[in-house]
């Protein structure tokens, strides 16, 4: 059996944090997946550690430090889309070189939890690692110029082993415009060619498409390019019907997205989530969620923190963040959609064949 961190009794987890028994349970029973964490980089950048349990990082809440298997048992997070971010400051050649150590790197720290982590790559795998009761690891890219140099691009990567890919990161690049600032130093905001293909190649390889930081342009390239019978997602944004911000996904493409029976998974950051008089606390990601059940009805909802991705996140999440749903009115079965069984329909509908686990 694989050595998981015990877990804290209900009683102590409500008493904790401030919130019911029922948010508690409700949060612990959940499939509780985020969508997009950062938590690799931190190994990368300075060595360390997911696998012991951390008590602070050093600038607090801020930038890095918010994530390890401990803490993540302790606030009931079954699984999460790992990113590999890709530098784009190296050459094409130097991209898919690291990309290739970074993913054997990632299957190392596997191999090293002794079952607390596993790699799922599809809804049957997911369903197999959470039988053993590992947290479930979703491999992805942020930033698909990772495989620019790539012999076959994304068909490159072996086993199938990285489930979805952001186009484009915070710097424009071969496959089309950011949506930061750094979009002002390109006349042409939508997708390329080389992105118009990156997009058939991962509806190919049945792997999500990721809309998080695509500048708008980009997004309907992508929903003129797409398979619209896998579903689209957008996995670490806020929305614009609540707080308007270039980090932010219009009301439009929320719908499209919702459309093709894809999930918006709400960032943590207070940057881009506050509103002017709005919540200071964990009800903003839950203001941002209900934008876009209002928008895109209650099965688009989802959660992409953005762990250690740079950001600040509010201080009460997790087991909070439900008991913010609970006073805002939320039935047990909206809040247990949004926080995972939405994207696990998604799953199944992108990849609908099963495989054998792959365990890591």
């Amino acid at each position: 059996m694989p050595k998981l961190p015990t877990m804290p009794s209900l009683p102590e987890v409500a008493a904790s944090l401030g919130v019911s028994e029922h948010a508690a349970a409700l949060c612990r029973d959940s499939e509780l997946i985020d969508l997009h964490i950062d938590t690799f980089i931190p190994p990368r950048l300075w060595g360390y550690d997911p696998l012991v349990r951390h008590r602070a990082a050093l600038f607090g809440r801020a930038f890095f430090g918010h994530l390890d298997t401990y803490r993540m048992a302790d606030g009931g997070l079954k699984g999460a889309m790992w990113s590999i971010t890709t530098n784009p400051f190296r050459t094409a050649a130097g991209r898919w070189t690291t990309f290739q150590r970074n993913l054997a790197e990632i299957q190392a720290l596997v191999s090293r939890s002794q079952g607390q982590l596993a790699i799922a790559r599809d809804l049957a795998e997911y369903r197999a690692v959470r039988a053993t009761g590992a947290h479930a690891m979703m491999i992805s890219i942020q930033g698909a110029n990772a495989f620019d140099a790539a012999p076959d691009g994304f068909a490159s990567i072996p086993d199938r082993l990285v489930l979805r890919a952001t186009l484009v990161h915070l710097s424009n690049s071969r496959l089309g415009t950011t949506n930061s600032p750094s979009s002002a130093l390109r006349r042409d905001k939508g997708l390329t060619e080389w992105g118009r293909h990156v997009v058939h190649q991962l509806n190919q390889a049945h792997a999500f498409v990721d809309l998080a930081h695509v500048h708008a342009q980009g997004i309907d390239d992508v929903l003129e390019e797409h398979d619209q019978s896998q579903p689209l997602i957008a996995t670490h944004t806020g929305v614009d019907g609540v707080r308007p911000h270039w980090r932010n996904l219009s009301d439009r493409h929320v719908k499209a997205i919702a459309d093709t029976g894809g999930v918006v998974g709400i960032i943590f950051a207070e940057t881009f989530l506050q509103r002017p008089g709005g919540p200071r606390d964990g009800a903003m990601v839950v203001e941002h969620m209900e934008h876009v059940a209002k928008i895109g009805g209650w099965q688009a909802v989802a959660v992409g923190s953005d762990f250690d991705g740079a950001i600040i996140p509010p201080r009460d999440l997790y087991p909070r963040l439900v008991q913010h749903m609970l006073d805002r009115g939320w039935t047990d079965e909206h809040i247990q959609a949004a926080l995972g069984d939405n994207y696990l329909r998604a799953l199944g509908l992108l990849r609908p064949g099963s495989q054998a686990p792959c365990l890591g």
